[in-house]
């Protein structure tokens, strides 16, 4: 009889542990470790027997840098959006002067946020792969093994973007707290103090908003985009003064703030159809760009049937 091969005994300890953690996210730095949640940066491997937690050294796909371009510019028409709602009617330097500071303050926390992330002070930013809707929200997921405790696992899985737009939103406020005030005071005349209210109110919900829907504003911001810039920009036309064509025609093109609104939503309209289709067929898809005029257009063709000062007209 030929004698049995042996095996060592590290070997068999390591038979004896190498068992896949329970759950779909909960994984071990090392094989003698307790399951639980991987370090920041770092994934349960699925082909691994025992659930080892690799580190991630992916890149950001186009969706998720148009994500974070989405969750910034969320922000930065807020912004716009309260500086012109609060200080309309005033003198134009003024308003000027606080939209270029809102981009300034926004375009800062861009570059800080980016240079925060991982690999510190470099543009490139390692990233772990998102694969579906629960990778962003593995605390719902937390495994009972035999029901007799709860295995929490609970992590940062699509690092870094679940925290990246918080920070970025915390350094927006701390900006506009620095930067803001000063030039409301020193520029414009005190102007623009209501619009600074309106942002401290906006930014700590905004990033709320991050913490609670930010895996669904992830699939979803595309639409969003584009149902909400179609929606506006009916919005903005129906509350201009002359609801005839000739005049909306004129008024858009000739006043300065309505061809700002104007082509501000045109270049929304074409973020959410990038977003949406990814320009994975540039010969198909880039030519819809050109479509990104057809809502006001179509408004302006059909505004004589749809004024309501038309209706009671024979």
């Amino acid at each position: 009889m030929l004698p049995l091969p042996s095996v060592s005994s590290d070997v068999i300890v390591e038979m004896n542990i190498a068992k896949s953690c329970p759950g779909e996210y909960c994984g071990r730095e090392t094989i003698d470790a307790d399951c639980g949640a991987c370090p920041r940066g770092f994934q349960p491997n699925s082909k691994s027997p025992w659930s080892q937690c690799t580190e991630c050294d992916g890149s950001l796909a186009l969706h998720d840098w148009l994500y974070l371009g989405f969750m910034a510019l969320l922000s930065l028409v807020l912004h716009w959006f309260f500086i012109d709602f609060k200080t309309r009617g005033k003198r134009f330097r003024a308003v000027l002067v606080l939209h270029l500071s809102a981009l300034m303050e926004s375009a800062i926390a861009a570059v800080l946020t980016l240079l925060m992330a991982d690999p510190l002070g470099s543009m490139h930013i390692r990233s772990c792969n998102v694969n579906k809707l629960s990778d962003w929200y593995t605390m719902l997921y937390n495994p009972s093994p035999n029901y007799t405790f709860t295995l929490h696992c609970t992590q940062e899985l699509v690092y870094p973007l679940y925290t990246m737009v918080m920070v970025y939103y915390a350094i927006s406020l701390v900006l506009l707290m620095l930067i803001r005030p000063v030039i409301s005071y020193k520029l414009v005349e005190g102007r623009g103090t209501k619009s600074i209210y309106a942002a401290l109110y906006f930014l700590p919900i905004l990033i709320v908003l991050q913490a609670v829907f930010g895996g669904l504003l992830y699939y979803a911001f595309p639409f969003i985009v584009l149902v909400v810039s179609v929606v506006t920009s009916a919005v903005h036309l129906a509350s201009m003064k002359e609801q005839k064509m000739r005049d909306l025609i004129v008024d858009s093109f000739t006043n300065g703030r309505n061809a700002t609104i104007l082509i501000g939503h045109w270049l929304l309209h074409a973020y959410g159809i990038i977003s949406l289709t990814l320009l994975k067929q540039p010969g198909f898809q880039a030519p819809l760009i050109a479509l990104v005029p057809f809502p006001a257009i179509f408004y302006v063709l059909t505004v004589r049937f749809s004024n309501p000062d038309n209706l009671g007209r024979t």
